[in-house]
């Protein structure tokens, strides 16, 4: 595992494991959410995220979380490594309340500067439809990978955790 995307919906915990596996194998990771977002909730041009990513994907070694799936492509043919975050929808909604809570009018570590913490209806809508509008097609496109490519399914907290205690 040298070149890692994990992928998964809002609060199934892709910037935790990705910071988690860059300690446990000495890599850098980018969370895709602070390269992305400017102050106040701007958001980047997709050809600026295009050309970023373009530029991290050149790397020895890195670790990448986020989605985007307008840009996913980019990483997912680079990486040797795919790991999908399928947690359930209920427990992706509590944790990002609990963040939401966590990290009120601040900036949380894994997110563009400038960038408080917020409610949003439009967001806790998106993780609650993702296993119907964005799961479904992630997983054929990650099938259509796994022969050349590693990739790694965890559905629940325990499972990352074993995962995590695996010697790799």
């Amino acid at each position: 595992m040298k070149k890692i995307v994990i992928i998964g919906s809002g609060g199934s915990g892709k910037s935790t494991l990705a910071r988690r596996l860059g300690e446990k194998f000495k890599m850098n990771g980018y969370h895709l959410d602070t390269l992305f977002w400017r102050p106040n909730w701007v958001g980047v041009p997709k050809d600026e995220q295009i050309k970023v990513q373009n530029e991290l994907v050149k790397r020895e070694n890195w670790i990448i979380d986020g989605n985007y799936g307008g840009t996913m492509d980019i990483r997912l043919n680079a990486a040797d490594t795919i790991i999908f975050l399928d947690i359930s929808r209920t427990i992706c909604v509590y944790r990002v309340f609990k963040r939401m809570l966590k990290y009120r009018n601040e900036t949380r570590p894994d997110m563009g500067e400038g960038c408080e913490e917020r409610f949003s209806f439009e967001f806790i809508k998106w993780i609650w439809e993702y296993p119907k509008t964005k799961r479904p097609k992630i997983l054929y496109r990650i099938a259509q990978l796994s022969k050349e490519k590693e990739v790694i399914i965890l559905k629940s907290p325990k499972e990352v955790e074993n995962f995590l205690r695996k010697d790799k």
